[in-house]
């Protein structure tokens, strides 16, 4: 499977600059992928003004979703803010080639930012099955809480979007190789860079890494499409050499 990381810069809370220029960035992308995702609410930045940005699943921003997902003919992902039913969810969209879309909510709000007095948490975890890989997505602070990502599921690739800031990227670097090696998983991570309103720094450090914690795509400080490749042979491999996964301990999440 290939996958396209997009790094990019985000326009405050402005919806139509960033899908103008996440448009250029995909149109651009000129070998074949099977997946593109995209940072963490980016279609405004790490908000905290949901009234502001707010889509809904019938919006403009999930209708351009499944028309560039359509056009280039392999799936998108990324979280945008969502409103229904008089609620707020930094929700993560799965957009199959299809138009089909699987969704995800955030569950672990991040209470420094104040996110768990605005947005609504989601409970359940997502599992995609698309072209043959099992695709485990999770949202920014959820990178923090190993319980939750636990591969349980015998998922192929964890997928983390975000905004997470410069003061805390070597955090972001360390967390993101210790997923890969406890769930035996391939993880991507997808950050911004650059600076939103609330004058946070954003340095990227979007990376791609193997099921044994070895760099498929260094961590990169650069605005930029990196394109990646998994192997689910190699994985499957791999754990059968290795079978820690058979040894992991069995819970249930309430």
């Amino acid at each position: 499977m290939k996958i396209a990381i997009i790094q990019t810069e985000l326009s405050w809370e402005n919806s139509n600059e960033n899908k103008a220029l996440l448009q250029e960035k995909i149109n651009a992308i000129s070998q074949y992928v099977d997946l593109i995702v995209l940072p963490e609410m980016f279609t405004s930045g790490f908000t905290m003004n949901p009234k502001n940005v707010a889509q809904t699943m019938r919006g403009e921003a999930i209708s351009w979703l499944k028309e560039t997902a359509k056009a280039k003919n392999c799936a998108i992902s990324g979280s945008l803010v969502i409103e229904e039913n008089g609620n707020y969810f930094n929700r993560l969209v799965f957009v199959f080639p299809t138009g089909e879309i699987q969704t995800y909510d955030k569950r672990h709000l991040f209470t420094l930012a104040g996110e768990e007095k605005v947005y609504t948490a989601g409970k359940d975890k997502l599992i995609v099955e698309y072209k043959g890989f099992k695709i485990c997505p999770l949202i920014c602070y959820d990178l923090r809480f190993p319980v939750f990502a636990r591969n349980v599921e015998d998922y192929d690739v964890l997928i983390y979007v975000a905004n997470w800031p410069k003061p805390r990227v070597n955090a972001w670097d360390i967390l993101l190789k210790a997923r890969a090696v406890e769930n035996m998983s391939y993880v991507i991570g997808v950050n911004r860079v650059g600076k939103d309103n609330n004058n946070l720094e954003y340095v990227g450090h979007s990376q791609a890494i193997d099921f044994l914690g070895n760099y498929l795509q260094e961590p990169q400080e650069i605005e930029g499409v990196f394109i990646v490749e998994l192997d689910k042979n190699e994985l499957l491999e791999t754990r059968e050499k290795l079978n820690f996964l058979n040894d992991r301990d069995k819970f249930q999440i309430l």
